[in-house]
């Protein structure tokens, strides 16, 4: 299930392409946290989760990080980069969410700074197609292999059973073959053995399940992130919140809105005419409720586990 570690030579190749421009440096790593102040109450902290959810393709759940998160940065200094993935450890560790301890570990989350995104998305398009996600032809992949936004960020994720076997979604994993016995035809049918059908579905997975609707015991879980800044589009822009923006679409499965969130987040950076400028209180209580939901309940049910989560965090804080 691991893919991140050998992402880092044919990045360098492409970085080399670029043209000569000087890489964001990221800052000291601060504390600093925006307190959000409700208005709207329960109404704003639900059209935030519903604004910020995405379920998987092939469970339909939230995906998280089960595995410890081991983030490789490229394209920045030694040291910048270095600053960069300790950011994204201790957002993770802040959070809940599984962090490796080891170091050095194997990579599961690439942070890649480029001039030349789109140089760099179709090479992996042709070498590592599964870093961009699930997709079901060749249209989708050259639509998932396409740079659309100053900071981009590309999901490859796994559905578990109830017995926790994983399974990487989209990925060839060598179908099923079913052979079934078909009785002799009516009652008083001729004498014999029963004639075997053999069945080949070279898309299907085995996945255990308990049948409730409630919870099937299937859950998602994040295999492998990667994230991509435009360096020619981020000029100006402050280190911190480009760090900070970077931290959160590692550790959830985001869609990054195209317009302004109902509660103050860092998701606001880069939507036209928002304001987003560091982590808020909304952004910290988001990723601690998707960090203690039940995996294995319903989508809604996800959402409704949050959006309780955050109304007691940031209610506490009032």
């Amino acid at each position: 299930m691991k893919s991140g570690a050998f992402i880092l030579p044919f990045v360098l190749l492409v970085g080399a392409q670029a043209p000569a421009q000087e890489a964001p440096r990221p800052a000291p790593p601060t504390e600093a946290v925006t307190v959000t102040v409700i208005k709207d109450g329960e109404a704003a902290i639900g059209k935030f989760v519903e604004g910020l959810t995405v379920p998987t393709r092939v469970a339909g759940k939230m995906a998280r990080w089960k595995d410890g998160i081991c983030p490789i940065v490229a394209g920045l200094p030694p040291e910048s980069a270095k600053v960069l993935a300790k950011k994204v450890r201790d957002l993770a560790a802040q959070v809940g969410a599984p962090v490796n301890p080891k170091d050095p570990c194997p990579g599961n989350i690439e942070i890649i700074f480029t001039a030349q995104p789109q140089a760099l998305l179709d090479n992996i398009r042709i070498m590592h197609p599964v870093l961009l996600g699930p997709y079901d032809n060749s249209a989708q992949a050259d639509k998932l292999a396409t740079s659309t936004r100053a900071i981009q960020s590309w999901y490859s994720t796994a559905t578990l059973d109830m017995r926790g076997n994983p399974v990487v979604d989209g990925a060839k994993n060598g179908g099923v073959h079913l052979s079934i016995a078909i009785p002799p035809a009516g009652f008083g049918g001729p004498p014999g053995p029963p004639d075997i059908m053999e069945m080949y579905m070279p898309d299907a997975a085995v996945t255990n399940v308990t049948g409730n609707r409630l919870g099937d015991g299937v859950s998602s879980a994040l295999n492998n992130v990667m994230v991509i800044a435009d360096t020619s589009k981020l000029i100006g822009r402050d280190i911190g919140s480009i760090s900070d923006y970077i931290a959160v679409l590692a550790l959830a499965q985001i869609q990054p809105p195209d317009g302004c969130q109902a509660l103050p987040s860092i998701m606001n950076m880069l939507a036209p005419d928002c304001h987003g400028d560091g982590l808020t209180s909304a952004d910290i209580a988001y990723l601690r409720g998707l960090y203690k939901i039940t995996a294995t309940t319903t989508f809604a049910g996800q959402r409704r586990e949050i959006q309780y989560q955050m109304n007691q965090a940031l209610k506490a804080k009032e």
